[in-house]
């Protein structure tokens, strides 16, 4: 139960976030409540196209994030060493949770189809992929440097 709880769990939870922020609560309506005004209050003179860009770019960063995170919490349940078992990076573990990140990030595109004010794209799908691409090079890196 332990390693369920240490390894699987904050996993489980992360997707449900992932997939919580896919509800209408996250739409691009609502973050630009949020955002806009900080960034007039920042910029008073910022143009409309300007507070379209800086929104777009901060979505699909969140989205890159999002990803690399959840990339990073299923190599780390994937791949959890036993005691005293030498801790080797594993290529296969690397592709079998890259796999995951991507048919995830498909299925979260898919369900925004049906969410109003949402719309599923391959590009964030993409976008999600490269998350996760990021996400195992930082694992990678700092498994490496025995960091984790």
């Amino acid at each position: 139960m332990i390693p369920f709880l240490r390894y699987w769990l904050p996993l489980l939870v992360w997707m449900f976030i992932i997939f919580s922020a896919s509800a209408d609560t996250q739409s691009t309506a609502r973050t630009s409540r949020f955002l806009e005004p900080i960034l007039r209050w920042l910029y008073p003179d910022i143009s409309p196209d300007t507070v379209n860009l800086v929104r777009l770019i901060a979505r699909k960063a969140a989205h890159a994030v999002e990803y690399a995170i959840l990339s990073w919490l299923t190599w780390r349940a994937l791949h959890r060493p036993g005691r005293n078992e030498e801790r080797r990076w594993s290529r296969r573990t690397a592709v079998f949770t890259l796999s995951i990140v991507i048919l995830y990030a498909t299925t979260d595109e898919f369900h925004q189809r049906f969410v109003p004010n949402r719309t599923g794209s391959i590009t964030d799908v993409c976008i999600d992929a490269l998350g996760g691409v990021i996400g195992l090079i930082l694992t990678w890196a700092a498994y490496s440097r025995r960091w984790l």
